[in-house]
């Protein structure tokens, strides 16, 4: 039960990430805050330190791919980042020490550096209308603290999840 369990909850969260999406923006006084959900990276990479990389980078590539054709149309974009994300936790993580709130600091900066891309990239081709100050104070900042409240709820229950997973597959291989 718990392997199924493994690909719903990404399945869940991939659906989930529009849904979230249509609270944003945000407006504060006069400003209005862009806050882009970012679960199901969050949880692949949850599936990555705490469970099977090799299984983190396949899921990577085809929630990356289905990303890019229901949501942006521009093939390759999610489905090379993603993989390339999880990648990067995976070997920074050989090098600390592994918790929960080492993790979160390093999701943080994988967040900040995906979101930073896109800005990049979108600026590129020329489907931003945001400066990078104003990418900053009302993007990228929002989004950190969103997602940073996301894996506080739910982070706890994606390692628990995730050892379980990686208990009862090595006890049925021993």
């Amino acid at each position: 039960m718990i392997r199924a369990l493994v690909i719903f909850v990404a399945i869940f969260l991939f659906y989930m990430e529009p849904i979230f999406g249509l609270l944003s923006p945000v407006s504060i006084g006069p400003e209005f805050y862009i806050l882009v959900p970012r679960f199901l990276i969050i949880y692949l990479v949850f599936v990555a330190i705490y469970y099977n990389r090799k299984r983190a980078m396949l899921l990577g590539v085809i929630f990356g791919l289905l990303y890019d054709v229901f949501f942006i149309d521009i093939i390759g974009l999610y489905s090379f980042i993603y993989p390339i994300l999880i990648f990067i936790s995976v070997w920074v993580m050989r090098y600390v020490h592994l918790n929960i709130f080492t993790l979160s600091f390093l999701l943080l900066l994988l967040l900040a550096g995906l979101e930073s891309l896109l800005f990049v990239f979108n600026t590129i081709i020329g489907s931003s209308g945001l400066v990078f100050d104003e990418f900053l104070r009302l993007r990228l900042v929002p989004t950190m603290l969103a997602n940073l409240v996301f894996v506080a709820a739910t982070g706890w229950f994606f390692k628990w999840l995730l050892v379980q997973r990686y208990e009862q597959k090595y006890h049925v291989n021993t």
